[in-house]
């Protein structure tokens, strides 16, 4: 596939190639903010007055809101769920009302606005999950899945998104952690997840205009900011500690 892209009032972009098929199932897409604390009527208060949100969040809401998985197919996920619950401490359910909380052993039923919210983004993984909205092809797109999330839930969710992988869904995600792609990088060179294609992208400016740069490894992609400024601030870090 390749770019071209227009400076002169207008613009253009030439795809040598396209997929042979349509694919039937809907994607998932995450925003960098958390929505389970805003579900209780989103999604029918979005339907019926006009809300300065994106639809992508009203999309995103309805499947949440979809019932979980039961029997062999519940069964089936069980090894990816297991150690996004534990992380979390207990299991995301939906009431009656239309409220979500994290259930779990010595907590009761804690209201989602009063967990982390690092944690709330797991739960909505786990919703996602649960539900079987990232279960078995289609695609994910996900914006800053490092955002309020410490290096340590970061490491879960880099295993999680493998996982995920693995079940036949495509993973898209769009990150200025360097954090998060090193651990992708060394998940992925390990045995559980050998087979996985990965592919990155980097955008940037240039005197002909936006360039595009894509390869197989992320070492192959130059310049990339979130490398060049992490090298530079080891530097500083360095000349100041010795000054």
């Amino acid at each position: 596939m390749s770019f071209s892209f227009a400076t002169n009032s207008k613009s253009e972009v030439v795809f040598e190639r396209v997929p042979s098929k349509w694919i039937d199932k809907a994607p998932v897409f995450l925003p960098t903010r958390e929505l389970l604390t805003i579900y209780p009527g989103f999604v029918s208060l979005y339907e019926s007055r006009h809300l300065e949100f994106e639809e992508t969040w009203r999309d995103t809401c309805a499947l949440l809101g979809a019932p979980a998985l039961r029997g062999p197919t519940a069964r089936k996920i069980a090894w990816v769920l297991k150690p996004i619950e534990d992380e979390m401490g207990g299991q995301i359910v939906l009431d009656k009302n239309g409220r979500f909380y994290l259930k779990g052993l010595g907590i009761g039923s804690m209201e989602m606005s009063l967990v982390a919210e690092g944690h709330r983004k797991l739960a909505m993984l786990a919703r996602l999950i649960a539900t079987g909205s990232l279960l078995d092809k289609g695609c994910l797109f996900w914006d800053e899945p490092e955002s309020n999330l410490n290096p340590k839930l970061i490491r879960e969710i880099s295993r999680t998104i493998l996982h995920i992988c693995r079940n036949g869904v495509q993973v898209i995600i769009a990150t200025h952690s360097l954090f998060l792609l090193r651990e992708l990088e060394m998940l992925l060179r390990k045995e559980e997840f050998k087979g996985i294609g990965q592919r990155y992208f980097a955008i940037g400016k240039s005197e002909e205009g936006v360039v595009l740069e894509q390869d197989e490894i992320i070492d192959g992609i130059k310049p990339l900011t979130v490398l060049d400024e992490e090298l530079l601030q080891s530097d500083r870090f360095l000349e100041e500690s010795s000054a």
